[in-house]
């Protein structure tokens, strides 16, 4: 394929995707929103997406009087379509498949709390206010986030403050994952010993869960649905389990891909509106699910060669499921055609498990970054 070939299919794929944000966002403006859920889930669209008011009744207009020829004849009618809101990076014009690396401002540590085993996982809540962290040593700490910031005044640093304002002991074997509820006060951990457990982190003297899921396998990693009424647990097995928090009933997926005996799912996260969910496998796929039929939509096979995918997640605006391997390379896949747009090369260190995530900086732009951990789950 010739560049100017190349050229025209990607401005194809981008007035695609800007015309189905139309159509999302216009049905979705005007309350037919099963309409708009069923086209979104078909286009792979975020249900989200923004779009000023009556832009696609104002396009389709503009082309009926081009057609009735209200337009002078001959000459060529186009539109700038605009893009999808989003404070997601915006990749879809990357041509090279390395990144190149950038400085950034110095980092310092802020604050520092050690287990007493290896410190396996880390999730801030969804408005900042905690972050919480879970070891080896099968305990989970809850941080304050203000307090931690307290502890960085000139006048508190021989105070008394401390950052971390519930220790957890309930698990019996290493704690593999957290996840926060996006709209309440709970906090769930996956662990070894096969379990769910659900923590009120408002009640100041609870020491243990008030629930709890017993999983047949090793639960490696957990992701509420944006709703909070769900929750996608990652195990030894091959398949996502899907819980109904309410009732605890668990459903597996009747459309199950080609799997390999070693198809344990290291990570597993849902997309920003739930529409679809993505798994990394111990077997080297990354593979994409329906968040409404549960059915394997895509899979990537050997997305980081023969090693093991220890890590996916999506962009904000779910175009892009970011990638992180055994192979020490990050990499970034387009979701509606499941290609490799860009890879990432960082340090070489093969056996080192890694968790990559995307942080926004603000003003300083979006960053990637990768978490090791030297210890199997």
């Amino acid at each position: 394929m010739d560049s100017s070939s190349s050229e025209q299919a990607v401005q194809d794929g981008k007035l695609y995707r800007n015309l189905n944000s139309l159509i999302v966002a216009h049905l979705r403006d005007n309350n037919l929103t099963q309409a708009a859920s069923v086209v979104a889930s078909a286009t792979m669209t975020p249900l989200n997406v923004e779009a000023p008011p009556n832009r696609l009744l104002d396009l389709v207009a503009k082309g009926l009087a081009a057609e009735k020829g209200d337009i002078t004849r001959g000459t060529h009618f186009s539109a700038s379509l605009p893009l999808p809101h989003t404070a997601a990076i915006d990749f879809s014009t990357a041509s090279d498949m390395k990144g190149s690396s950038k400085s950034f401002p110095k980092l310092e540590t802020r604050h520092l709390s050690e287990h007493k085993n290896i410190a396996r996982c880390a999730r801030f809540s969804a408005d900042g206010r905690f972050v919480a962290t879970g070891s080896a040593d099968t305990s989970i700490k809850l941080f304050e986030v203000s307090k931690i910031k307290q502890m960085l005044l000139p006048e508190a640093k021989d105070g008394p403050v401390r950052p971390v304002i519930r220790t957890y002991y309930d698990h019996i074997q290493p704690i593999n994952d957290l996840d926060f509820h996006p709209q309440g006060t709970i906090l769930i951990s996956g662990a070894k010993d096969q379990t769910i457990k659900f923590f009120d982190i408002s009640k100041t003297n609870a020491k243990r869960a008030y629930r709890v899921i017993q999983d047949t396998h090793n639960v490696r990693s957990v992701s509420f649905h944006p709703s909070g009424d769900f929750l996608l647990a990652g195990t030894d097995h091959a398949i996502p389990h899907l819980y109904d928090i309410n009732t605890f009933q668990c459903y597996l997926s009747s459309n199950v891909p080609e799997t390999s005996p070693n198809g344990a799912i290291n990570q597993v996260r849902y997309s920003s509106t739930g529409a679809m969910y993505v798994t990394a496998s111990k077997d080297g796929a990354v593979r994409l699910w329906d968040g409404i039929t549960a059915n394997c939509v895509r899979s990537i096979t050997a997305a980081h060669g023969t090693a093991e995918a220890t890590s996916a997640i999506f962009t904000k605006d779910q175009r892009f499921v970011l990638s992180c391997g055994k192979d020490s390379t990050i990499k970034l896949w387009e979701v509606g055609s499941g290609r490799l747009v860009r890879q990432y090369l960082g340090a070489m260190h093969t056996q080192l498990r890694c968790q990559v995530i995307i942080v926004l900086l603000g003003t300083l732009g979006s960053s990637l970054y990768s978490r090791t951990s030297t210890q199997n789950l």
